[in-house]
């Protein structure tokens, strides 16, 4: 093997692990993000297909817990609340929840300071953004967060208040996202019904955790006939789908990016193709006086070009694979900053998909670098 094909086998080599450690490191950032999201949303979560609130009466709620996928399930009710701490303001969602969400929802694991609320008092959880955006703490009862929504029935009289308030004490802080921490507070269901002057039974969503890998579709069909009112059902990735389809595209350009990347590091084989040609071409007279065919000749060099291409990849694969491997289980490369590992995932589809990719791409150029080569090897035959 000459200089030419060591120095393309090479740049294969580094194009084909580059390839697979990002895609490798996408997936264990991709993996890592979603986990506070996951962590955040229910298996399955049903809500009215109109109107903000729909009703569940005792009845249905027994049959819902009776369904074989459903494991458990809590109600759940949500309207956009007015928030006010000494001279701060800030406008987010109040999610009133029962005892039971904890069992479908495991806050515990995203509370980042105090403790989850106890539904018997006024106690709320908030997201860290809103704590921030408040500068909030736990347990500070010198003074209240005050929680105000519109009333629903106007009041009678010019100088009515036309909004409720309701007093609360921050038992807790959870960190998710940011975009979920600026979002989102926690209160128990009865001062969410008070503040949103709902009645009892009337929830906008259930969530529910289940106890097989349920389709939202499926889960839709045994659902619909317990409601008398038309609902939806969502899983996490419907959730948050502009999330999922932004993680989806930037993974699709940075394997478009890379898979371009490769393919100009096969151009490479061009070279070296082009090179052996020039060097063996005293020697093909002997391979055609032997008895083979011009076409034959093209075949040999094909096959050359191609063993450049599926050595190399193969051999980037299996050091990349290595080395994500290692990274995985005893981290040497930690986020700067921090003592936490970069995330990385050895994930078979990213495997195979490199392996496609660098398999079809050798393909492709070592037919294209051989092309017009038999034309070339029956000229020097004739002369």
């Amino acid at each position: 093997m000459n200089l030419i094909n060591v120095v393309s086998l090479m740049v294969i080599v580094v194009a084909t692990a580059a390839l697979f450690i990002v895609l490798s490191a996408f997936s264990g950032l991709k993996t890592f993000g979603l986990s506070f999201s996951d962590a955040f949303d229910p298996d399955l979560h049903i809500a009215p297909k109109e109107g903000k609130t729909f009703v569940v009466d005792a009845p249905t709620w027994s049959k819902l817990i009776a369904l074989d996928f459903v494991e458990n399930a809590a109600p759940v009710l949500e309207d956009k609340v007015f928030l006010r701490f000494e001279n701060k303001n800030h406008v987010a969602y109040l999610r009133g929840v029962s005892p039971a969400y904890q069992q479908v929802v495991d806050m515990d694991q995203l509370l980042g300071k105090g403790q989850w609320l106890n539904p018997t008092t006024n106690e709320v959880v908030l997201g860290n953004g809103i704590a921030q955006a408040l500068s909030l703490g736990t347990y500070d009862y010198s003074h209240f967060l005050v929680l105000s929504a519109p009333k629903r029935k106007k009041s009678a009289g010019f100088n009515a208040h036309p909004f409720r308030e309701e007093k609360a004490i921050v038992s807790g802080v959870y960190f998710a996202s940011e975009e979920l921490d600026k979002k989102y507070l926690f209160a128990p269901l009865s001062l969410a019904q008070k503040l949103l002057d709902r009645p009892e039974n009337t929830y906008s969503g259930i969530v529910v955790k289940t106890s097989s890998n349920i389709s939202p579709d499926k889960a839709a069909k045994q659902l619909a006939p317990l409601f008398k009112d038309p609902i939806m059902v969502r899983n996490r990735a419907q959730l948050n789908a502009a999330l999922y389809k932004m993680l989806n595209t930037e993974n699709l350009a940075i394997y478009l990016i890379f898979s371009l990347i490769i393919g100009i590091a096969l151009f490479t084989v061009v070279g070296a193709i082009s090179m052996m040609f020039l060097d063996k071409k005293a020697q093909l007279n002997i391979l055609l006086a032997m008895g083979l065919v011009p076409r034959q000749v093209q075949q040999v060099f094909f096959l050359l070009g191609g063993m450049l291409s599926w050595v190399g990849g193969s051999i980037g694969i299996i050091l990349a694979a290595l080395l994500v491997g290692i990274q995985q289980h005893w981290p040497f490369l930690y986020i700067p900053g921090t003592r936490l590992p970069y995330p990385v995932e050895f994930q078979g589809k990213n495997l195979l998909l490199v392996t496609l990719t660098i398999f079809g791409l050798g393909i492709l150029t070592s037919f294209w670098s051989t092309r017009g080569l038999e034309q070339k090897v029956a000229h020097q035959a004739k002369t």
